[in-house]
């Protein structure tokens, strides 16, 4: 099955293996929602990669991602296609949203920085990032990018999406986004013993 955003290769309950091949970049996510936070993930960007790694492991997803992409340009493209492509893996493993928790929050501290992240992964495509920044990189990955990760996950993958931080330490500010992001992922995702359908009055999700 194909869409916009990739091609669904492989999928089951909870989990999904998404494929996005352009000119530009060639991505695989294989995204496990029921995991235990094991991860290879290997994009070309340092950063990035460890980010995805502290997400994948603060959620406690199974995590692959293996990315070919013109670095030689800049890092742009794979970065915003590898969000997109895990996006879109999430909402393929979460099928039709039913008996989840929905809504997921977390607080993160890294030192002196902070960041929290409010979710809601009931079908709703937005994000608001407020990451004051003070550096221009972290690594090879341009900070700038950091915004464009998240706004694009929320768009492919149907997440309402808002984080928030300060902190003086960039490294570390853009690290408690992410695994506050993992975190709050983690609770939205879960299965609700208590809920048979949609967590929303409308009925359904998505």
């Amino acid at each position: 099955m194909s869409n916009q955003i990739g091609s669904v290769v492989a999928s089951g309950p909870r989990w999904a293996t998404v494929t996005r091949s352009t000119r530009e970049t060639q991505i695989t996510v294989t995204l496990k929602l029921d995991g235990s936070g094991e991860t290879k993930i290997e994009t070309g960007v340092g950063f990035f990669d460890h980010l995805l790694n502290s997400l994948a492991h603060h959620a406690l997803f199974d995590l692959e991602v293996v990315a070919a992409g013109d670095l030689v340009i800049d890092e742009h493209h794979t970065v915003e296609d590898v969000a997109l492509v895990l996006g879109a893996a999430l909402a393929e493993a979460l099928g039709d949203r039913a008996g989840i928790v929905r809504f997921g929050d977390a607080a993160v501290p890294m030192d002196e920085s902070v960041a929290t992240v409010v979710v809601d992964v009931g079908g709703r495509p937005y994000a608001v990032v407020d990451l004051p920044f003070r550096g221009k990189r972290a690594g090879k990955m341009p900070l700038q990018l950091i915004d464009h990760v998240l706004e694009s996950f929320a768009r492919s993958g149907g997440v309402t999406l808002n984080v928030r931080g300060r902190g003086r330490n960039d490294h570390h500010l853009a690290e408690a986004a992410f695994k506050a992001l993992g975190r709050s992922l983690r609770a939205a995702v879960a299965v609700d013993p208590r809920r048979s359908g949609a967590a929303s009055t409308k009925g359904s999700l998505g």
